[in-house]
């Protein structure tokens, strides 16, 4: 099993940079002012945002490349692997990091809702792309989340440290709705690819195989991350990724319910469904009716 560097507090990651700490749970790196930096990949313990301003290389999250462009934002939550190895090259950085420890935000509304920010769990390859004005807000962010590191710590300063970090975040989420809109002509070719994707389930012997199919398992195939694809089917559609499964499975069993000749049973089986019962309940949640009632309806 590959190996990899450890960073587990924002000091792991402040000696790796070359940077002071100047709080034990939060920091700011702007890498401008580094003389240069020496990637490698690593396992991150620790919250992070990167601002990264301008091709810096093949980088590497999770398993999936992606060369950066000007003004983009990437976010690692603690368990993911991050960076790459780049044979101990120094290079010469630009852009930010905000780095933050899950303590830093324990009790707090944050620690409550920073689950909500679905792209913490996104691919690199489904980054952030910042306009040169979005820019300039996160920037703006970031600052004054340095600038109240870099006072005394009081009682005040978590609370004002943490109201930044949501504001920065919360803006994020707006950019990545002007993001999925501007991009509605990809995000077409992937509903095209998920309808094709689950008339293909059914058509085929997939479900008797393998179940019913998981926003997960769709996902993977259409070489997205499971949160960014329901973000995006949810922002295209309306309804989640699951509702539209089960949308497509209902349409499935009332055409095999006009066959008289498969019971119930069977056709529950054909759907994926393990059992008739868990069948019946999906089908009256979502029609009204059991699927014997609806049968005798035609």
């Amino acid at each position: 099993m590959e190996q990899f560097d450890r960073i587990d507090t924002v000091k792991n990651y402040n000696d790796y940079a070359g940077v002071d700490t100047l709080h034990p749970l939060v920091s700011v790196v702007n890498f401008s002012t580094l003389p240069f930096v020496r990637n490698f990949r690593r396992y991150m313990g620790i919250y992070a945002v990167f601002l990264k301003d301008t091709k810096c290389g093949d980088i590497t999250y999770g398993n999936q490349p992606y060369d950066y462009e000007d003004g983009t934002l990437v976010f690692v939550s603690p368990g993911q692997v991050y960076g790459i190895d780049n044979h101990s090259v120094n290079e010469n950085p630009s852009g930010y990091g905000l780095l933050f420890h899950s303590d830093l935000i324990a009790g707090t509304q944050l620690a409550k809702t920073i689950k909500d920010y679905s792209f913490f769990s996104y691919e690199v390859n489904e980054a952030l792309h910042l306009s040169k004005k979005e820019r300039k807000t996160i920037v703006e962010c970031l600052v004054k989340i340095s600038s109240e590191i870099e006072q005394n710590i009081d009682k005040h300063s978590k609370t004002l440290i943490v109201s930044n970090i949501e504001l920065l975040l919360n803006y994020c989420m707006r950019f990545y709705d002007r993001q999925f809109i501007t991009r509605t002509h990809v995000n077409k070719d992937v509903l095209t690819k998920f309808e094709n994707l689950l008339n293909d389930y059914f058509k085929s012997d997939k479900a008797q195989r393998m179940g019913l199919p998981s926003v997960t398992w769709c996902a993977t195939q259409l070489h997205l991350s499971p949160n960014y694809f329901g973000d995006l089917i949810k922002k295209e559609t309306g309804n989640t990724a699951l509702d539209y499964i089960q949308s497509k499975l209902i349409e499935e069993a009332k055409i095999g319910l006009f066959d008289s000749a498969k019971s119930i049973n069977e056709i529950a089986n054909q759907l994926g469904f393990k059992y008739q019962q868990h069948f019946t309940r999906l089908f009256k949640q979502r029609m009204g009716m059991t699927p014997n009632e609806y049968r005798s309806l035609n």
